[in-house]
C-alpha cells in the first residue's frame, strides 16, 4: 500500500508533466518553451517554490528570485486545455497577487492562453474580474509587469493592460479584444493575428507593449534587466548601486551648430547615466520622446527626453500618453524624474486636434503637476510655448530647473513670432525688402527673447549650467532631493484627464 507522501509525489509527477508529453511536444514544435522552461529562464536556480501544485488547471503559481530579489508569478501552461481560464486557475492567480501584495514584491504574469474556458461560462467571466479588480487595486503598490509569450485574446488582453509593463516576443506574441475569425464575420475584414495584434502592431502603433525581444530567452533578460531597476513596492526604495564613474566628468556631446538641425538624444543621455545603465521602455512607439530607467552616481532615475530626430521633437498624442503614463509609474514607485528639453512644441495639424490633443496633452501635464518624487529639468536647445510648460517647468513643481546657455526659451520660434507680429507690415513690402526685414526683426526677436536669461532672472530657471557639467549637476540636485517630502490637499483621488 502506497504511503501517503508516495501518492502525493506521484500526483505532484502528473501535475509536473501539465497536459502530458504530447502536449508538451506540440507546444516545443510550435516554437514556444514549456511553462517549466520558461520559469527556468527567469528565476535563480533552485529558487522557486510553487503552490498549489496539485492544482494544476493549466497555470503554474509560486515564488523565486532573480537576482536574488524575491518575485512572486503565475505563469500559465497551454499544454493543459490550452491555458484557458477557468474558476479554480483564477483562484490560483488571485490568491499569489494577494500574497504579493501583501508581502511587497513585484508580482510577474507569464501569459499563453486561449482565454475564458468556455465550458465554465459566467465562472471564467468572473474569475477574470476578480483578476482586473486586483490589477487596480495593487497598482502602485508593488510592481506588475506582464509577459506575453502566446495568444491573449478578449477580455484577457485587459489585465496585461492593466499591469506597468507588457513584454511581448516576436512571432509569438499577439493579444486583441475580437480575433481575426470574429473579426472576418463581423465585418468582413482578413487579417492574420500577427497583423491584428503581434509585437510589431503593439509595439509601433497602440503603444499596449513596452519591451520586444526576438526570443523568448532575450525577453527574460531583458525582464531582468527592468526588475534590476524596479523597488520590491512602494514602500521600498530603488536599488542602488556604487558610483561608477565620477561625477561631471566632460560630455563627448555637442550640439549641432545649426539649432534646426537633428540629433539623437539618447546619444546624450547615454554621456548622463553611468556606463551601461539606460533601459529604455517603448523604444519604437511615438519615439518622439524617449522614455527609460538609468543610473546616475548609483541612483535609479525616470528619464523623458525630447528626440529631435523624430518629428523634431514635437510633443503629438502617442508621445503625450507615452511620457504622461511613464512618469506616473515613476512616481508611484519613488523614482526621481529627469527631463531632457528640446522640442518646438506640440505638433500641429487637423488629425492632432480632431483626436484630441487637448484631451491627452493634458495627461502629461496632469502627470508633471502631481508627481511629488525629485523632478530635475535641462532645458538643452528649444523649449516653446505650452512645450516649455509641460516638460517639468518650475511651474508645474519641477525642484531644480536648468538650461545650457545657447537654450531658446520663448512663447514662439523667431520666424513664427515674426510673421504673427510684423505679418501684415512685411506683406506690403517687395519681396527683396521682405526678406531683409524679415531677417533683421528674427535677428532683434532672438537676441532679445530666445535666451535663458529671462527665464532666470524671473526664478524660472535655477541656473545657466556649462554641457559639461550637466552631469554633476544631476548629482548634486538628486543629492539634495533625495529625502524630498511633498504634500497634496487631502482628497480620495484625482480625476485626471483620460
Amino acid at each position: 500500500m502506497q504511503s501517503v507522501l508516495d501518492m502525493w509525489h506521484q500526483r505532484e509527477q502528473i501535475a509536473i508533466l501539465g497536459g502530458g508529453e504530447k502536449r508538451i511536444e506540440q507546444q516545443l514544435a510550435a516554437g514556444k518553451k514549456t511553462v517549466r522552461q520558461r520559469l527556468d529562464l527567469l528565476l535563480d536556480h533552485e529558487s522557486f517554490v510553487e503552490t498549489d501544485r496539485l492544482i494544476a488547471d493549466g497555470v503554474v503559481t509560486g515564488y523565486g528570485t532573480v537576482n536574488g530579489r524575491q518575485v512572486a508569478i503565475y505563469a500559465q501552461d497551454f499544454t493543459l486545455k490550452g491555458g484557458s481560464l477557468g474558476a479554480k486557475h483564477a483562484e490560483k492567480i488571485i490568491k499569489i497577487m494577494d500574497m504579493a501584495a501583501k508581502i511587497g514584491c513585484p508580482i510577474i504574469g507569464i501569459i499563453d492562453s486561449g482565454g475564458a474556458r468556455i465550458d465554465e461560462g459566467i465562472h471564467a467571466l468572473h474569475g477574470y474580474g476578480a483578476i482586473f479588480k486586483r490589477n487596480c487595486h495593487y497598482s502602485g503598490v508593488i510592481p506588475q509587469i506582464s509577459v506575453i509569450l502566446g495568444p491573449c485574446a478578449g477580455g484577457a488582453a485587459y489585465s496585461p493592460a492593466l499591469t506597468d509593463f507588457v513584454f511581448m516576443t516576436e512571432k509569438i506574441s499577439q493579444m486583441f479584444i475580437t480575433g481575426p475569425q470574429v473579426i472576418a464575420e463581423a465585418v468582413h475584414q482578413t487579417i492574420s493575428k500577427e497583423d491584428l495584434g503581434g509585437s510589431t502592431v503593439h509595439s509601433t502603433q497602440s503603444g499596449v507593449a513596452h519591451v520586444i525581444s526576438e526570443t523568448e530567452e532575450e525577453c527574460f533578460e531583458n525582464l531582468k534587466v527592468l526588475l534590476s531597476f524596479l523597488p520590491s513596492s512602494y514602500l521600498d526604495t530603488p536599488t542602488s548601486l556604487c558610483e561608477l564613474r565620477k561625477a561631471g566628468a566632460p560630455l563627448a556631446f555637442t550640439l549641432p551648430a545649426n539649432p534646426n538641425q537633428g540629433y539623437d538624444i539618447k546619444a546624450l543621455i547615454r554621456t548622463l547615466v553611468d556606463p551601461n545603465e539606460f533601459f529604455e521602455i517603448q523604444a519604437t512607439f511615438a519615439p518622439n520622446v524617449v522614455t527609460g530607467f538609468g543610473r546616475i552616481d548609483g541612483t535609479v532615475v525616470g528619464i523623458v527626453a525630447n528626440q529631435p530626430l523624430v518629428k523634431a521633437g514635437t510633443i503629438d498624442i502617442d508621445a503625450s500618453c507615452k511620457a504622461a503614463r511613464f512618469i506616473q509609474f515613476c512616481d508611484s514607485f519613488g523614482i526621481a524624474i529627469v527631463s531632457l528639453v528640446d522640442t518646438p512644441g506640440y505638433l500641429p495639424g487637423i488629425e492632432q486636434e480632431h483626436n484630441g490633443i487637448i484631451r491627452h496633452g493634458a495627461k502629461l501635464l496632469h502627470a508633471y503637476a502631481t508627481a511629488t518624487v525629485p523632478k530635475i529639468t535641462v532645458i538643452l536647445r528649444k523649449a516653446f510655448g505650452g512645450a516649455f510648460i509641460v516638460m517639468g517647468s518650475k511651474s508645474l513643481g519641477a525642484d531644480f530647473n536648468f538650461a545650457w546657455p545657447e537654450a531658446q526659451i520663448a512663447v514662439l520660434g523667431a520666424r513664427s513670432a515674426i510673421t504673427i507680429m510684423h505679418g501684415k507690415t512685411l506683406a506690403t513690402m517687395e519681396s527683396s525688402e521682405r526678406a531683409t526685414k524679415q531677417q533683421e526683426l528674427e535677428r532683434v526677436y532672438a537676441q532679445e527673447f530666445l535666451n535663458p536669461f529671462t527665464a532666470a532672472e524671473s526664478g524660472y530657471i535655477d541656473a545657466i549650467i556649462e554641457p559639461s557639467t550637466t552631469r554633476k549637476q544631476l548629482v548634486q540636485a538628486l543629492a539634495i532631493c533625495r529625502d524630498k517630502i511633498e504634500q497634496r490637499p487631502a482628497r480620495k483621488h484625482a480625476n485626471g484627464p483620460l
